[in-house]
């Protein structure tokens, strides 16, 4: 039987609730959450257990040793969570390079980064949650001991997960023994599990277990970190128990930006938010008069968005590494000048002269009025493929998007925090919170946000409509990628004006989101989830 197969189409409805929403990818999380908050917990709770289930029930896009950011909406105020970790102080572009790399390597132990995740986890729960951050965890830990059935689009992702390490693995001697861990429990058959099989793994039920007996002070203090460090020097990485120790995570502003009335926010740099936010700005300078189903809307989108991209890819960092301030780029007089730039036909983008001078979202709602827009990852899928023996824990490549050029904003130095793709959103109105969203999916949330957004307040979609609309994702020059089922219509306009466009075969690249809206009038929660995963959402 193939569960990838659906000749037949499909539609699903959105999902209404009082008291509880969780709407994620895997339906066992969102499970999770929603026990959490029946044993009292709030939202912020059962966020947290939704996303430590996540690392369990979806190792193919997260895990233990990733990265978080938060957005919670809590007593009127939102507020922002910056959990991304640093390089190593140890590590230096002129080492890497000395290791024979022009460029920052994608998989193994040079491109691990301090994880953030199980901080994040620790410092919403001391902030903002009624139960323990133990009793949260609990459902994880069940799940991770017990075992479970893989979804279809799991197991398709873990298929390819372990042919790529499969084939990273047949290099050298020293490239086998850098995965061995990873097939020794993501494969521990010799293959890796099926759509429908039960795949355990009690080392991440013992880690998660430290992790909520001490407030997550284990993943970073004591034996647990030495075991991290050790793993990672043993094959040429950087990170030590002392970079670990050192780690906090930070609560920051939250940035915004006025899309025709309703205030969008994302995570400052070093996200990507920005460049959401960006690109809405462009768009709405350009004066243009959105139109649903209509080409000249969706190529001035486009343009927009290469435009944002392009900017952010150039400047955003780590903050005080930024040739620009972050207020520019979000400054009318920055989107008046890039909205001047697009014309009739498609461009190649030129970054912005200057002024002189792999992942898992889920969103959260309760009946109290707290909201959580949160998001997580390993990067690139398991990560850097280094995972720590006996501990369930897969390591994050994160500084794989550093840059060995001394000139680049994004270069790597000790203790920096690296260009970020993974970012939570938010929107609200005159106020007052309208509720949490997210598109993960690399370089694709970006652009994901601005299409949900505008789906939302420029379409008036419902939340699961404006996840299901067919996306576009700018891929680099002229190139746009479209969904199958994009109007063809639409793609051979958008062709006309000199976009190349391509299109994709499958959605898996189109991003994978999540939607909680709530009732102003109400207070009725309304979510959608996404079509393109296993996505679920469990309601109270």
């Amino acid at each position: 039987m193939d569960y990838l197969y659906h000749p037949f189409s499909s539609q699903r409805h959105t999902v209404f609730a009082k008291n509880g929403v969780v709407a994620t990818s895997q339906p066992l999380a969102a499970q999770a959450g929603i026990e959490i908050m029946r044993r009292g917990g709030n939202a912020i709770d059962a966020a947290i257990a939704t996303a430590a289930a996540l690392t369990v029930v979806e190792p193919t896009s997260n895990g233990i040793g990733g990265d978080a950011f938060a957005l919670i909406w809590t007593e009127g105020k939102l507020h922002g969570l910056n959990a991304s970790g640093p390089s190593a102080l140890a590590a230096t572009a002129e080492k890497v390079k000395a290791l024979g790399h022009e460029k920052m390597p994608v998989f193994g132990a040079v491109p691990v980064t301090v994880p953030g995740a199980p901080s994040a986890w620790a410092e919403v729960s001391r902030k903002f949650g009624k139960l323990s951050l133990s009793e949260t965890l609990e459902p994880a830990v069940r799940l991770a001991e017990e075992g479970y059935p893989l979804t279809p689009i799991l197991g398709k992702y873990w298929e390819v997960a372990y042919n790529k390490f499969k084939n990273l693995s047949e290099g050298s001697e020293e490239e086998r023994k850098a995965f061995e861990a990873w097939f020794d429990t993501f494969a521990p058959d010799g293959r890796p599990p099926k759509t429908g099989e039960m795949w355990r793994s009690p080392g991440h039920a013992d880690t998660l277990r430290q992790i909520g007996e001490t407030e997550g002070r284990a993943f970073y203090e004591g034996p647990l970190a030495k075991q991290i460090a050790d793993a990672v020097q043993a094959h040429g990485g950087f990170l030590s128990k002392e970079d670990l120790a050192a780690y906090q995570p930070e609560w920051v502003e939250p940035v915004s930006a006025d899309y025709r009335g309703y205030d969008v926010w994302e995570i400052p740099p070093n996200g990507q938010g920005m460049v959401a936010l960006m690109a809405m700005n462009i768009h709405s300078a350009g004066g243009h008069l959105p139109v649903y189903g209509d080409a000249e809307t969706l190529h001035h989108q486009i343009e927009a968005m290469k435009l944002a991209f392009t900017d952010g890819k150039t400047f955003i960092t780590q903050p005080d590494d930024m040739p620009v301030e972050a207020a520019h780029l979000l400054s009318p007089e920055y989107a008046e000048k890039r909205a001047a730039v697009i014309g009739e036909r498609a461009i190649d983008p030129e970054p912005y002269e200057l002024p002189k001078g792999g992942t898992v979202y889920l969103a959260v709602a309760d009946e109290e009025g707290n909201m959580v827009s949160f998001i997580q990852s390993n990067y690139m899928g398991f990560g850097s493929g280094i995972v720590v023996p006996g501990t369930g824990i897969a390591l994050q490549n994160r500084g794989a998007d550093f840059s060995l050029e001394p000139e680049h904003p994004n270069y790597l130095k000790p203790g920096k925090k690296t260009y970020h793709t993974i970012i939570p959103g938010f929107l609200t109105k005159d106020g007052e919170a309208v509720g949490p969203f997210g598109v993960m999916g690399g370089y694709m949330q970006p652009q994901g946000h601005f299409q949900v957004v505008s789906n939302t307040v420029d379409f008036g979609l419902n939340p699961q409509a404006a996840l299901d609309q067919p996306r576009w994702q700018w891929v680099g020059g002229k190139t746009v990628q479209v969904e199958p089922d994009f109007p063809l219509h639409l793609a051979q306009a958008l062709q006309r004006k000199g976009h190349d466009i391509q299109i994709a075969t499958d959605s898996g690249g189109f991003g994978r989101g999540q939607i909680i809206w709530r009732n102003p009038e109400t207070g009725v929660l309304e979510a959608g989830t996404e079509s393109r995963t296993d996505g679920s959402i469990a309601v109270w």
